[in-house]
C-alpha cells in the first residue's frame, strides 16, 4: 500500500467518476490535503511552493525494484507493454504520441474544475508545457502554443505546428494558418522526423519502468501469443488516439439522453435545465454535459493522471501530470529516472527533473545510470538539491523571475477573452512573438475555421453557468458573468450552434431580476454607461514604459506587423520585474444599470427574441429536409404495437390528455368559450392526430429547442407582465393593456406547447389575468381619454412583432383574446375584467394555489368583490336612469326588472367574497349599495295608480323593510364604529334615510283602504323614531348639518301628526292629553334643531307658526279669561322669538339683492341654495295675519280685565304695547307697495317693540 499521505492528497474532482470511479475527497480531506504544500529553501533565497493534488486516478504507490547492476534494458522484460495497476496508465503511454500534450488538454481539466477557472487560478496547462515555459532562456528549441483567456485564467496548450500542417495537408482545415506561417515565419516548412535515437531512449525508458515494477527483476514467462498480440494492439491503439487535430468543432448530432437532463425540462424556474444541456455544475459540478460525446471524440478530455493546484510564489496553476511516483519503505515519494551514463545531466534536464518533482511535491529523486542499456548505478538526491547538481547548476530565483515575467507578459497581452493566442519562438531563435489567430482566422473567407472557438465558447459557458447556479451568488458578480455569455456568444456562428447561443441568451435574461426593486439594483451595481460592450473591448492598453520593460511593437512591417507583442530577447525574462504586468487581468465588470423597469425589461425581451430566433433558425421543416437516396434503406425501429399505438391507443392517449387537461390543467376550461372548443385546444392535441408529436412548428417536444422554447417564451411572458405593471402604475392603460395582451399571447402558446402544467407557471396566469382585468377596469372608469389609449393599445415595437412572430409558429395565440381586446362598451369592459378575475380564481381553486398563496388569493377576492360591486352598480343606475325616463307607463317593465335582477346578483356574489376574506368593512359597503337597490325597487313602485288616490303600497313596503333588513346586516358586519367610522356614519344615514322615506310616504300617502288610522299613525311614529336614532346629530362631521336638518324635519312632522290627531280627536281625554304634550315637545325639539341650522329660516318660520296655530287651538277650548290671555300671551312670545327666522331671510336678500353688482364672480360651490320667494311671501302673510289676530285678541281680553281690575301697571304696559303694535302692522299691511325686505324690516322692528313692551316677551306667560 502507499502512503497515506499521498492517498490523502490525491483526490478526484467533481465528476471524476466517468473517468475513474474514484471517490470524492470530503471538504476537510481537502483540507487536510492542502497541509502538504512544501516551501524549499535553497541556498540563503527563498522559493515559495505548494502542491496539492485535487485529483489522481493513480493506484497507492509501491516501491520500485531496484534493478541488479548489467540487467541489459535492452531486453524487453516479461510484462513490457502489459497494463499494470502499479505502472498506471503511464506504462502504455510511455511509448506514444500521447505522452505530449493534447491541443485540448487544459479544457479537460478546465471543465473539471469549473469552480477555479476565472476566478482562483492564473494558468491551467499540461506540467509539461509549464516546464517548457519556464526553460525558454535556456533552451533553443521552439515554442508553440495557443493561448486563451476565461476570466483571470490563462489555458495553455501546446499547438503542434507539424502535425497541424500535415493536417493541413490532408483536409485543407487550417490552410490559413500555414499560409500565414510559411509566408512570416517559415518560408521552406517540412516536417521534421524523428530520428531513431529519440524511439531507442523511449523504448530503454519504458523497459526500465517495466522492470522497476517486476519486484525482483527477474525474467518473467512469456505469455501467450494471443494475450501478447492483444496487449501490444492495445498499446498501439492508445498510441494511435494520441494528440491527433480535430476538425473545426460542429455542434453535436444527438442531445445527452441523461434521464435526469429531460425531466429537468419540467421545472421552468430553474436554469438547471439549460446548463444540463449545455454544460455546467449546479451541483458540485457532477452534470452531464450536451457535448460529452463530442468532447471525447475531440481529446476534450481531462486523462491526466494527477491534477495538481500548484502555488508557486504568488502564481496559482492548476497543472496535469504524468509522472510516475514509487513509495514504500524508506522512501515514502521518489520519482524515477534513467541517465546515459556517459552524457552528463544539463541545465534543461536538472530544471525539468526540479519542476516535476516540484509541481507533483515529491521530496527526492532516484537516479538510474546505465551505459548502451547495461544497469551501472543508482543515486539518490534530494528536490532542493537538483539546483546545484554538477553541469546543472541554476538559481532558482531566475526560474521565479522567469515564471512571472512569463505570465505578466501574456497577461498584459492576452486580453480579449475567447480569443484564441500563439505564443510562437522559432528554434534557435531568442524573439518571443505573440500573435491573436482570431483576429488573423476572421480576416479569412470562413472566420470560424479557428477549432478553439467551440472549446473556448463551451468553457466561457461553463464558467458563467457555474457562476449562476451557485445560490449564494452576489449579485456583483452579474457582470462578470454578463460579460462571458456575451464573448461566448460572439464567438460562435449562430447558424452552426444555436443551442449555445439560444441558452446563453436565456442566461443573460435571467441576469435580471425582473421584479427586483429598482434601489437594490442600482446600489449593488457600479454606474457604467458603456457597459453594454463587453470589457475585453473597451479596455484600451496603456502605453508601455521602458523601466517596466514591456513587450516592443516592432518596427519591421514585413514580420512583426501581425503580431499582438514581442520579447525581443529571452534573456530578459531573467530580469526580475521585467515584464510587471501593468494591466488587471479583468477590469470591473459592470452590470447594465437600468433605470426604470421598461429599460430593464427591454433589455431582457432583446436576449429573449436571439433565443427564440436561434431556436427557429435551427428546427428543420420538412421540406428544409434532404431528398432520401433511393439506393438506401431506410432504418425502421421495430416497436410492439400495444406500447406505441396504432389509431387506438392514439385515440386512448389523446383521451387521456383531454381528461387530465379538463380536470386538473387546461385553463382554458375556465375562460369563456369565444371560438370553438377546437381552437381553443392545446397545440399538441392537434398535433397528435396528425400522427406524429411534433409542434406546429416541428418541434419534438423533449428536444432541446422544445424546452428552450418553454422557457424563453415563459421569460417573455414575465417581461411583458412587469412592463404592463408598471405602464398600469403610470396610467397608460393602453400600453398597459397592450403588453398584458403579449404576455397572455406568450403564456397561450407556452400552454400549446407544455402539456404538463406547473404550478408556478399556473400561478403567473393568474397574476396575468388578475392585471388584465384591472386595466379593464381602469379603462371602464376613464372612457373620457379613450382615443389616446387606443393609440398606445394599437402602437408595437419592431422587437414585440418579432418575438409575435416566433409565437405564431407554435400557436395562434388567440386563447386569450377574448381578455385583451379593447372594447368601447362600458358593460362590456366591466364584464371583462370580472371574467378575468374570474379565470384567476378559478385557477387558484383548483390547482390549491389559494393555501400556497394567500395574499394573491385575498387580494384576488377583494377585486372580485369590487368589480362585482361596479357592474351591480353600473346595473342599479341604468335601472335608475328607466326609471326616471318612465313616463307614460306607470307599470314596472321588464328591463327595470331584469335590471335589477342582475344588479342583485352581482351585490350578492361580491358579498360572498368579501365575506369569505373577513372584509368586514367592504362587505358592509356592498350590503349598504343592495339597500339601496331596495330603495330604488320600491321607487319604482311608487308611480303605480292615480297620483290623487295615491297611496303607500304593499310592495312599498316590503322593499323598503328589505332595504332596511340590509342595512342593518352592515351594521352587524361592521360590529363598532371603531372598525370603519366613514362607512359605520354612511350605512347609519342611509338606514334613517330608509326609515324616514318610509314613514313620510305613510303620513303623506296613509294606506287607509288596507289600515287604520291609528295603526298609521303608530307605524309612522315608531319609523320616525328610529329614523332618530340613526340619525347622529352630536357628532362633528361634514355630514351633522344634514342630521340636524333631518333630525328637526322628523321633530316637525311628528309635532304636526299628534297636532292634527289632536285636532280630530274627540273622546278620550288620556290621549289627547298624551298627543298635546308630544305635539309641544316635538315643536320645541324642532325649533331648538332649526335654530342651529344657518340655511333653514323658512322651516323654522313654519314651525312656529304651527306653535301659534297649535296655541290658537289650545285656546278655543279655553273658558276663561285668564287661560286665554296667558295662553295669547305664549302664542305672542312664540312671535317674538320668530324674529331670528326673519334676520336670516333678511340676510339672505340683502345678499340676493347684493348679487347682480357681482355677475361676473360665480357663486361658491358650497353656498346655500337661494330663497324661495313665494314662499317667504306666503308665510309671511300669514304671520302678518296671525300677528294681528294675536294683538287684536289680546288688546280685547287685557281691556276687559282692566275694566275689572285696576292699578296693574304691567298689563297697562303691555296693553298699550300691543296697541302701538297692532296699529303700525295695520298701517303697514294696508299699504300694498311695500317691498318684500321692507315688510320683514317692519316686522322685525316690530317684534323688538313687543319684546321690549312685554319685558323681554315673555313675562305674561310666565
Amino acid at each position: 500500500m502507499g502512503d497515506s499521505k499521498e492517498a490523502g492528497a490525491e483526490a478526484p474532482p467533481a465528476g471524476a467518476a466517468a473517468r475513474g470511479g474514484l471517490s470524492l475527497l470530503s471538504q476537510g480531506e481537502n483540507e487536510e490535503a492542502s497541509a502538504q504544500g512544501s516551501a524549499l529553501f535553497l541556498g540563503g533565497s527563498e522559493v515559495k511552493s505548494r502542491a496539492v493534488v485535487k485529483y489522481s486516478s493513480a493506484p497507492p504507490r509501491t516501491a520500485f525494484a531496484r534493478l541488479e547492476e548489467k540487467t541489459d534494458l535492452k531486453l524487453p522484460p516479461a510484462n513490457w507493454l502489459r497494463e499494470s495497476a502499479k505502472l498506471g496508465p503511464a506504462g502504455t503511454t510511455i511509448l506514444g504520441n500521447s505522452r505530449k500534450s493534447k491541443p485540448f488538454s487544459s479544457f479537460g481539466m478546465a471543465y473539471d474544475f469549473i469552480d477555479s477557472v476565472g476566478n482562483d487560478v492564473d494558468v491551467v496547462s499540461d506540467s509539461e508545457n509549464i516546464k517548457k515555459l519556464l526553460k525558454i532562456p535556456y533552451s533553443k528549441s521552439h515554442v508553440s502554443m495557443a493561448v486563451h483567456r476565461i476570466g483571470r485564467t490563462l489555458l495553455l496548450d501546446e499547438l503542434d505546428i507539424q502535425e497541424l500542417f500535415m493536417r493541413s495537408s490532408q483536409t485543407g482545415d487550417w490552410t490559413w494558418l500555414k499560409e500565414f506561417y510559411q509566408r512570416l515565419i517559415d518560408q521552406k516548412w517540412q516536417r521534421k522526423k524523428k530520428s531513431k535515437e529519440h524511439w531507442y531512449q523511449k523504448a530503454i525508458l519504458s523497459k526500465f519502468l517495466y522492470y522497476s515494477i517486476n519486484g525482483d527483476g527477474a525474467a518473467q514467462p512469456v505469455p501467450p501469443a494471443a494475450e501478447q498480440q492483444e496487449s501490444s494492439s492495445s498499446g498501439q491503439a492508445t498510441d494511435s488516439d494520441g494528440a491527433s487535430w480535430p476538425a473545426p468543432f460542429e455542434m453535436p448530432s444527438s442531445v445527452s439522453e441523461d434521464p435526469s437532463a429531460s425531466s429537468q425540462g419540467s421545472e421552468p424556474l430553474e436554469l438547471s435545465y439549460i446548463v444540463g444541456h449545455v454544460a455546467s455544475a449546479p451541483k458540485e459540478q457532477n452534470l452531464t454535459t450536451l457535448f460529452s460525446d463530442g468532447e471525447n471524440s475531440q481529446g476534450l478530455k481531462n486523462d491526466f493522471v494527477r491534477n495538481i493546484l500548484w502555488t508557486f510564489e504568488d502564481i496559482h496553476m492548476l497543472v496535469g501530470s504524468n509522472m510516475p511516483i514509487f513509495g514504500g519503505g524508506r522512501y515514502p515519494a521518489v520519482s524515477l529516472r534513467l541517465r546515459d551514463n556517459n552524457k552528463p545531466i544539463n541545465v534543461l534536464t536538472g530544471i525539468d527533473y526540479w519542476l516535476d518533482n516540484l509541481i507533483c511535491n515529491v521530496p527526492e529523486l532516484v537516479m538510474c545510470f546505465h551505459v548502451n542499456g547495461i544497469v551501472q548505478k543508482y543515486e539518490m538526491i534530494k528536490t532542493e538539491e537538483i539546483p546545484n547538481l554538477e553541469n546543472s547548476n541554476f538559481s532558482t530565483k531566475v526560474i521565479k523571475d522567469i515564471a512571472q515575467n512569463i505570465l505578466s507578459f501574456l497577461k498584459s497581452n492576452c486580453t480579449k477573452e475567447g480569443h484564441t493566442y500563439w505564443l510562437f519562438k522559432a528554434s534557435g531563435s531568442d524573439i518571443v512573438k505573440l500573435y491573436d489567430l482570431t483576429t488573423l482566422c476572421e480576416e479569412t473567407e470562413d472566420k470560424y475555421q479557428n477549432p478553439f472557438t467551440m472549446p473556448v465558447a463551451v468553457l466561457l459557458y461553463k464558467v458563467a453557468c457555474n457562476m449562476m447556479m451557485k445560490k449564494g451568488q452576489n449579485k456583483k458578480h452579474y457582470g462578470t458573468v454578463r460579460t462571458l455569455l456575451l464573448n461566448c456568444v460572439r464567438l460562435l456562428d449562430k447558424s452552426r450552434h444555436p443551442q449555445i447561443i439560444a441558452s446563453a441568451n436565456y442566461m443573460l435574461s435571467e441576469l435580471f431580476q425582473l421584479d427586483e426593486p429598482k434601489k437594490e439594483e442600482s446600489s449593488e451595481s457600479p454606474l457604467n454607461e458603456n457597459s453594454d460592450e463587453s470589457y475585453s473591448e473597451e479596455e484600451e492598453e496603456m502605453p508601455d514604459s521602458d523601466e517596466n520593460g514591456s513587450y516592443s511593437t516592432c518596427s519591421d512591417p514585413s514580420d512583426d506587423n501581425k503580431a499582438v507583442a514581442i520579447i525581443k530577447s529571452v534573456g530578459e525574462l531573467s530580469v526580475p520585474e521585467k515584464y510587471k504586468s501593468i494591466h488587471q487581468i479583468r477590469p470591473s465588470c459592470a452590470f447594465p444599470v437600468c433605470h426604470d423597469t421598461e429599460e430593464r425589461c427591454r433589455l431582457v425581451l432583446s436576449y429573449v427574441l436571439e433565443g427564440l430566433k436561434s431556436v427557429d433558425s435551427s428546427i428543420k421543416k420538412e421540406r428544409d429536409l434532404p431528398a432520401a437516396d433511393p439506393n438506401t434503406p431506410i432504418p425502421l425501429k421495430y416497436e410492439d404495437e400495444s406500447t406505441r399505438g396504432g389509431p387506438e391507443a392514439l385515440e386512448k392517449q389523446m383521451a387521456l390528455f383531454l381528461d387530465k387537461n379538463r380536470s386538473n390543467k387546461n385553463i382554458r376550461n375556465l375562460l369563456p368559450p369565444v371560438t370553438c372548443r377546437e381552437e381553443l385546444m392545446p397545440q399538441p392535441v392537434g398535433s397528435l392526430q396528425k400522427g406524429n408529436y411534433s409542434s406546429q412548428s416541428g418541434m419534438i417536444p423533449g428536444s432541446w429547442q422544445h424546452k428552450m422554447k418553454l422557457q424563453l417564451i415563459l421569460k417573455s411572458s414575465k417581461a411583458y407582465y412587469v412592463l404592463s405593471d408598471a405602464a398600469m402604475s403610470l396610467q397608460k392603460y393602453g400600453r398597459a393593456l397592450r403588453y398584458i395582451k403579449l404576455a397572455l399571447q406568450s403564456h397561450d402558446t407556452y400552454c400549446c406547447l407544455c402539456t404538463n402544467m406547473l404550478s408556478e407557471v399556473l400561478l403567473f396566469l393568474s397574476q396575468y389575468l388578475t392585471l388584465c382585468g384591472d386595466i379593464q377596469l381602469m379603462l371602464a372608469q376613464n372612457a373620457n381619454n379613450r382615443a389616446a389609449h387606443l393609440e398606445e393599445f394599437n402602437y408595437q415595437t419592431k422587437e414585440d412583432q418579432e418575438i409575435l412572430h416566433s409565437l405564431h409558429r407554435e400557436s395562434s395565440c388567440q386563447g386569450f383574446a377574448w381578455a385583451t381586446d379593447l372594447s368601447t362598451d362600458l358593460e362590456s369592459q366591466l364584464s371583462v375584467s370580472c371574467k378575468c378575475y374570474e379565470a384567476a380564481n378559478e385557477i387558484l381553486q383548483f390547482s390549491d394555489l389559494k393555501n400556497q398563496n394567500p395574499e394573491h388569493y385575498v387580494q384576488l377576492l377583494k377585486r372580485m368583490g369590487n368589480i362585482r360591486n361596479e357592474i351591480g352598480v353600473f346595473y342599479m343606475n341604468q335601472a335608475a336612469a328607466l326609471q326616471s325616463e318612465r313616463v307614460v307607463s306607470k307599470t314596472v317593465s321588464t328591463a327595470e326588472q331584469q335590471l335589477w335582477k342582475k344588479s342583485f346578483s352581482c351585490f350578492e356574489k361580491g358579498i360572498h367574497n368579501f365575506e369569505s376574506i373577513d372584509d368586514a368593512t367592504n362587505a358592509a359597503l356592498l350590503l349598504c349599495n343592495t339597500g339601496r337597490l331596495m330603495r330604488i325597487c320600491a321607487q319604482a313602485h311608487c308611480g303605480a295608480g292615480d297620483e290623487c288616490k295615491r297611496e303607500f303600497s304593499p310592495e312599498e313596503g316590503l322593499y323598503y323593510n328589505k332595504a332596511v333588513d340590509y342595512y342593518l346586516k352592515a351594521l352587524r358586519s361592521l360590529g363598532t364604529r371603531d372598525t370603519h367610522a366613514a362607512v359605520w356614519d354612511s350605512v347609519n344615514w342611509e338606514l334613517s334615510t330608509t326609515y324616514f322615506t318610509m314613514a313620510t310616504l305613510q303620513q303623506d300617502y296613509a294606506p287607509l283602504s288596507r289600515k287604520a288610522q291609528e295603526q298609521i299613525e303608530k307605524e309612522v311614529s315608531e319609523a320616525m323614531m328610529k329614523s332618530l336614532k340613526y340619525c347622529d346629530v352630536d357628532s362633528v362631521s361634514a355630514r351633522q348639518p344634514l342630521c340636524q336638518y333631518r333630525a328637526a324635519t322628523i321633530h316637525h312632522r311628528l309635532a304636526s301628526m299628534y297636532h292634527s290627531c289632536l285636532r280630530n280627536q274627540v273622546g278620550d281625554e288620556h290621549l289627547r292629553k298624551q298627543h298635546r304634550v308630544l305635539a309641544d315637545l316635538h315643536y320645541s325639539k324642532a325649533v331648538k334643531l332649526f335654530q342651529l341650522l344657518k340655511d333653514a329660516p323658512c322651516e323654522l318660520l313654519r314651525v312656529q307658526l304651527e306653535r301659534v296655530a297649535f296655541a290658537e287651538f289650545q285656546m278655543t277650548s279655553q273658558n276663561s279669561n285668564i287661560g286665554k290671555l296667558k295662553t295669547l300671551s305664549g302664542a305672542l312670545d312664540i312671535m317674538v322669538r320668530t324674529k331670528h327666522a326673519f334676520q336670516l331671510i333678511r340676510k339672505e336678500l340683502v345678499e340676493e339683492f347684493d348679487q347682480p353688482k357681482n355677475e361676473e364672480t360665480p357663486p361658491a360651490a358650497d353656498s346655500a341654495p337661494s330663497l324661495n320667494r313665494e314662499e317667504v311671501i306666503k308665510l309671511l302673510s300669514i304671520f302678518e295675519s296671525r300677528l294681528s289676530f294675536l294683538l287684536l285678541q289680546s288688546i280685547k281680553l287685557l281691556s276687559s280685565a282692566k275694566k275689572k281690575t285696576s292699578n296693574n301697571l304691567e298689563e297697562d304696559v303691555v296693553l298699550k304695547t300691543n296697541k302701538q303694535t297692532y296699529s303700525q302692522l295695520l298701517r303697514a299691511t294696508a299699504n300694498k307697495n311695500t317691498s318684500l325686505l321692507e315688510r320683514i324690516d317692519v316686522l322685525i322692528h316690530l317684534l323688538d317693540q313687543l319684546a321690549r313692551g312685554s319685558g323681554g316677551g315673555g313675562g305674561a306667560v310666565q
